[in-house]
């Protein structure tokens, strides 16, 4: 997160996905769906930034324009140095397999008709990576790293649990040895006593291949306990960013602050504050003017610049970022 830091993996610099908004007969563009709308962070290596909001935010939109599987607006991303918008498909093809992602769904991100084998070992044949009598070794070993036996190569994703199925997952992901992973909230779909596992799971991996990750999720309590760093979005913006340990003490926002208050408490017994949010979340068609949370913002007036003016995000300290006028 801090630009100071000479160990940057990956910069992103106001990042703005839109989606046309078409009509009519001749699909003419009326409008546009903001998703991402002017997103900063960076990602020093081996660590882990946390993006959290609520569905529907942009979260995704973020990690998907971030390895370019959908095109941005404009903005920029660096990559290990290189302005990855700015290279041409043969050059893309070589920085991929250094950035993968690990899908939300485990069951539609595996090919139903494909064995375990294939799926895991398709991108080694890609890329040429290992000779071709030697692939099924290194599944087997990819396998074996992600918590599943070398046994089940030649069945089918149907045949496993959701689990085992994003275990798969997570060993096609790191075929390639890649430095950087998306995250894409690998463990919503799952059991809650699973998820703990995979969790666990890619912090053993980090620490042995020094990966990097993007960790998307709408999980506050799973993201405390993967992330270095955590950044908040809401609306297609980022609205606070610091260390996981800052935010989690000491939350500025408003919005961050009602996330915080409605984590599960295991204590049945404490009383909790509960901040219940005002109102429905805008359209991302049409935002409303000056901070895109003040309809539902507890502490707004209209006395406030929060309708009038737009705010990037302001520096409370050298480590926490938070857009917010009455911060």
């Amino acid at each position: 997160m801090n630009d100071k830091n000479d160990n940057i993996l990956i910069r992103v610099n106001s990042l703005k996905t839109y989606f046309p908004i078409t009509k009519g007969l001749f699909s003419r563009v009326v409008g546009s769906v903001k998703a991402v709308d002017g997103v900063s962070f960076s990602i020093p290596a081996g660590k882990t930034l946390g993006l959290v909001g609520e569905s529907g935010c942009g979260k995704t939109t973020v990690g998907r324009s971030i390895l370019r599987l959908i095109p941005h607006t404009s903005g920029s991303v660096e990559f290990d140095s290189k302005d990855i918008f700015s290279l041409n498909k043969k050059q893309m093809q070589r920085v991929r397999k250094d950035m993968q992602i690990i899908f939300q769904d485990p069951y539609g991100s595996l090919n139903p008709r494909m064995t375990v084998e294939n799926i895991v070992g398709e991108s080694l044949g890609v890329h040429g990576l290992v000779e071709p009598n030697k692939r099924r070794d290194r599944v087997v070993e990819l396998l074996e790293m992600s918590g599943l036996s070398g046994s089940c190569l030649n069945r089918y994703a149907h045949e496993f649990s959701g689990g085992q199925r994003q275990r798969i997952g997570i060993a096609r992901a790191l075929a390639l040895e890649p430095k950087f992973i998306v995250c894409d909230e690998p463990v919503s779909a799952l059991d809650v006593s699973i998820q703990s596992q995979i969790v666990n799971l890619l912090q053993d991996l980090q620490q042995q291949m020094g990966l990097t990750y993007l960790f998307i999720a709408h999980d506050l309590a799973v993201v405390e306990h993967i992330s270095d760093f955590v950044a908040v979005m809401y609306l297609g913006k980022i609205v606070e960013i610091t260390t996981a340990r800052e935010l989690f003490s000491n939350a500025k926002h408003p919005y961050t602050k009602a996330l915080m208050s409605a984590i599960p408490q295991p204590n049945p017994s404490r009383v909790i504050n509960r901040t219940i949010l005002k109102g429905e979340v805008p359209s991302p068609s049409n935002p409303p003017s000056g901070c895109a949370f003040h309809p539902r913002c507890p502490i707004a007036e209209d006395a406030c610049k929060c309708n009038q003016q737009k705010l990037e995000s302001k520096n409370d300290s050298s480590e926490h970022l938070v857009a917010c006028w009455k911060a």
